[in-house]
Order: structure tokens, then sequence, then C-alpha cells
């Protein structure tokens, strides 16, 4: 079974082999970030990559946002792109070690770059780093993708027996805004807490 650590990650941004990676912020994340009117709101990114939502979110004066990575060599990408981004809010760490509370957590191909055996720990975690009525939103593949390596596929049933226990649900159904690549094979969540 492969290792997924530190070493991974850093070596997948080192070699260029990204292929999660778009380039941009998605239109689904996009679009639901432009109707949010309170700037003020804390939101964590994990597993956030090169986090093109991180540059757009900041540069639209969401100021409490932060990004959390295993690699390296992603964040520091990041940081070379958006030199202005507070240094404090760029977060090296395994996410299953992070602290802290949140209004909105960003969910971009982060849960797929998990082993299945961790996705309930996942939502749990999720659920225990935002705030009280805090949503998790963002986009899941509804497409089986791997067994062996990331990134690893699952299906909108498989998911809703994960988040069940943990949140309530505001949306979940299938991205109508996906990137062509991905059109059909996202389902677009906003889950509140419960």
């Amino acid at each position: 079974m492969i290792v997924l650590n530190n070493n991974f990650w850093n070596n997948k941004y080192l070699t260029s082999n990204i292929g999660w990676d778009v380039g941009e912020i998605t239109t689904p994340i996009k679009e639901y970030i432009d109707q949010i009117n309170n700037k003020r709101l804390k939101i964590l990114i994990p597993g956030c990559g090169n986090s093109y939502e991180a540059e757009y979110l900041f540069k639209n004066n969401f100021f409490s946002t932060f990004i959390l990575d295993y690699s390296e060599k992603a964040l520091s990408n990041f940081v070379k792109r958006v030199p202005e981004f507070p240094k404090d809010q760029v977060i090296n760490s395994d996410f299953f070690d992070v602290k802290g509370k949140y209004d909105i957590i960003i969910e971009q191909t982060f849960l797929c770059a998990i082993y299945k055996e961790r996705r309930r720990e996942y939502f749990d975690k999720m659920y225990n780093l935002l705030k009280p009525n805090g949503k998790l939103v963002g986009l899941l593949f509804d497409d089986p993708l791997n067994v062996e390596c990331p990134p690893f596929g699952g299906s909108k049933k498989e998911y809703i027996e994960y988040f069940e226990p943990y949140f309530n649900i505001k949306v979940f159904e299938t991205a109508y805004n996906s990137i062509i690549s991905r059109k059909g094979r996202e389902l677009f969540m906003i889950l509140i807490k419960k």
C-alpha cells in the first residue's frame, strides 16, 4: 500500500504530477464564494495544494483564510504566487493534527486524497474544526476512480453514510457548473454542522 505522507505529496509537486490541479479556481467554488457577503468569516482550505481558491478569497478581501497542506512544495508554490498572503495563515501539517475553529471549510480534491478507511475520521475531524452552524462546502467526486492510489472516488450514497452523523444537508447534488473534464462526475455540497 502506498504511504500517503508528506514525502509522497511533495514528490507529486516536485515532479508536476498534479493532474487534479486545473490551474485556476473551479466554477462551483468561485460561484459559491461570490455569494458570501460576510468577509470576516474564518475559512480553512485543507489539502489546499496550489490553492487558487485561497488566492481568490484573499484577493476578494476574505483576510481570515487559512490554508493547510502536507506538502511544503505546494505551500511554497502558493506563497511565491501570493506573497502578500499572511505567513501565519499557511499551515504545513497533517490535516488530522490541525487545531482551530472555522466558519467554513472548503473541500476541493482533498477527500479523494485520503484512504477510504479514514473517511469517517475525515468527517469527524471536519465536524470538530467547524464552529456551531459551520459549513463544509465544496466538491466530491461521484465516480469510482482508483482503488490503489489517489484519487480515490466514491458515490453520493457512500458519502451520505459517512457524514450523516455530523452534518445536515443544505445542498448535495450533481454540480451543474463543473469544469468540462469533471462534468457529471462531481457533487456540490453545502453541509451544516449539526
